[in-house]
């Protein structure tokens, strides 16, 4: 049963996760899983309109003082807003801070729109997650809290086993593949009271392990490629989307990304 068939707009708020990486295209940029939807959402409305404001690296203040206003202004039929994970990974975090620029933000776009959307982020399975579960934990919380008192839905990628697998994110481990991507996109639908096309939740066939020695130089390259540049980062105070733009700014008619 369909709750909704007719939404006409949407607007996606947030950071890395919402912009697409590590859905890569042929011509260098990011899909994802928001791109994904509005593509689904576009096949079954004329003249469907999107816009998604995210940018890479964003704190939850950035996406407040930067996002916010700008998509509750466009008035959508469906907003989706995740937000605050940037902060838990910090090695100092507020987590009074982000719970109260997260209730901000939800204050000012659950009535702007027809629905808003809020999402427990999926985190990669390991000794990182181990260590920041309890502030992710704390914000997802405070996620629903949120949802129950504005009317909002809650996308639980959290307590997806499948979406914490490690084959599931790509070698920076911060970011979901491609299929990843398109389990996160058939879960937001589905949410959305939309008919099911696939099993979002089901899990990957058993994984064939690879040895000691594999495993240690895939983290050295790792530690390398990916997490030296980003510890430079957190201690200059730079972010890798300093800069940037939305990749779709305004809130136009739905076009597909060239593949």
């Amino acid at each position: 049963m369909e709750m909704n068939a007719s939404y006409t707009s949407f607007v996606a708020v947030g950071d890395s996760f919402t912009e697409g990486m590590s859905d890569l295209l042929p011509d260098g940029s990011y899909r994802g899983w928001a791109d994904l939807l509005a593509g689904r959402l576009a096949a079954r409305s004329p003249g469907f309109r999107y816009a998604n404001l995210a940018v890479r690296g964003k704190l939850i203040g950035q996406i407040v003082d930067e996002q916010v206003d700008v998509a509750a202004a466009m008035n959508a039929d469906v907003v989706t807003l995740v937000g605050g994970l940037n902060d838990t990974l910090r090695p100092k975090c507020d987590m009074g801070r982000v719970r109260g620029l997260l209730e901000e933000a939800v204050e000012k776009l659950a009535p702007s729109c027809g629905q808003l959307v809020l999402m427990r982020s999926p985190g990669r399975n390991g000794p990182v997650m181990e260590r920041f579960r309890p502030r992710m934990e704390e914000l997802f919380a405070h996620v629903d809290a949120l949802a129950a008192r504005h009317g909002a839905l809650v996308v639980d990628l959290y307590g997806s086993g499948a979406l914490g697998d490690q084959r599931m994110w790509d070698v920076d481990r911060l970011h979901l593949t491609s299929e990843g991507h398109r389990r996160v996109a058939e879960a937001v639908w589905q949410t959305l009271g939309l008919d099911a096309e696939h099993d979002w939740l089901a899990p990957l066939p058993p994984e064939l392990r690879a040895g000691w020695a594999a495993r240690r130089a895939a983290d050295l390259r790792f530690a390398r490629t990916h997490l030296g540049p980003w510890i430079g980062r957190r201690l200059t105070g730079r972010s890798s989307g300093d800069g940037r733009a939305p990749k779709r700014a305004d809130l136009l008619p739905y076009e597909p990304p060239v593949s």
